[in-house]
C-alpha cells in the first residue's frame, strides 16, 4: 500500500473518530434548556452554600443543566480577577482540559502553563473587556495576563431558553482557533459562577465545555505589556 494511500486512510480514521467522539460528547450534555429542576434539586443542597466540589461531582448533563437553570448576574458587579477551574465530564473532557492548560495560552503547545482564572472590567452598562490568567513555570514561576476578550450581556447562544448570560467573545483580539471562542457565564451564588465555552472547531454552541469561577475577586491588574 502506497504512502499516500496509508496517510489518507489514517487521516480518514482520525477524522471519523473525532466526529464520533464529538457526537457522543454532545449527547452526554443532554437537552439545551432547563428540565424543570431548581438549582437546589440539581446540586443537592442550598445553592448559596455550594462550592466547586459540589459542582464537580455532577455528571456532564447535570453540570449543563446547572448552567441552563442559573440566572445571569448583574453585569456591573463582575469586576476583578476570579479564580477558575475546568469541570470534568464527557468523553472529550480530558482533551478539553489539556487544550485549556497547554494550548489556549499561546496557540502552541506549552506544557508548563496552567489556566488559573479570568478578569473582568465593565466599562459601560453593557460593555467591557477582560483577560485570562495563566501560570507559567517554564523559567521562573510567573503569572501571564493574556488572551483578551470583550464582554456584554445578552440572550444565550448555548442554551435554548432565551434568557441572558454574560458573554465573553474573543474574535476581536485573537487569531487562530481561539478567534471563534465564546464563553457564557451565569451565577450560582456570590462566590460561584457556572460557565460554559465553545469553539467552532469543537462543534460550536451545541458542544460546550463547562467550567466555574470561584471565590472573592482579587483586584484588577490589567493585561501584560507586549
Amino acid at each position: 500500500m502506497g504512502i499516500i494511500k496509508k496517510s489518507f486512510i489514517s487521516a480518514s480514521v482520525a477524522l471519523f473518530v473525532n466526529i464520533l467522539l464529538t457526537v457522543i460528547n454532545i449527547l452526554q450534555a443532554g437537552k439545551r434548556y432547563p428540565d424543570g429542576r431548581t438549582l437546589k434539586d440539581i446540586i443537592g443542597k442550598n445553592p448559596d452554600e455550594a462550592g466547586f466540589n459540589d459542582i464537580e461531582k455532577l455528571s456532564r448533563k447535570d453540570k449543563m443543566q446547572l448552567f441552563y437553570t442559573a440566572g445571569c448576574p448583574d453585569f456591573m458587579s463582575l469586576k476583578g480577577e476570579y479564580k477558575a477551574k475546568v469541570l470534568s465530564g464527557g468523553v472529550l473532557g480530558p482533551a478539553s482540559e489539556l487544550f485549556t492548560h497547554h494550548v489556549f495560552p499561546t496557540g502552541g503547545i506549552t506544557l508548563k502553563t496552567h489556566w488559573e482564572g479570568k478578569a473582568f472590567l465593565p466599562e459601560k452598562q453593557n460593555s467591557g473587556y477582560g483577560y485570562n490568567l495563566f501560570t507559567d513555570s517554564s523559567d521562573s514561576a510567573q503569572t501571564l495576563r493574556i488572551r483578551k476578550f470583550r464582554t456584554y450581556m445578552g440572550p444565550t447562544t448555548i442554551g435554548r431558553d432565551g434568557r441572558n448570560s454574560i458573554h465573553l467573545v474573543y474574535h476581536d483580539f485573537n487569531s487562530g482557533a481561539v478567534r471563534s471562542m465564546h464563553d457564557e457565564l451565569r451565577k450560582i451564588n456570590d462566590r460561584l459562577f457556572i460557565c460554559a465555552g465553545y469553539m467552532a472547531l469543537g462543534g460550536g454552541a451545541i458542544n460546550p465545555a463547562p467550567f466555574v469561577l470561584t471565590g472573592e475577586p482579587a483586584a484588577w491588574v490589567g493585561l501584560d505589556k507586549n
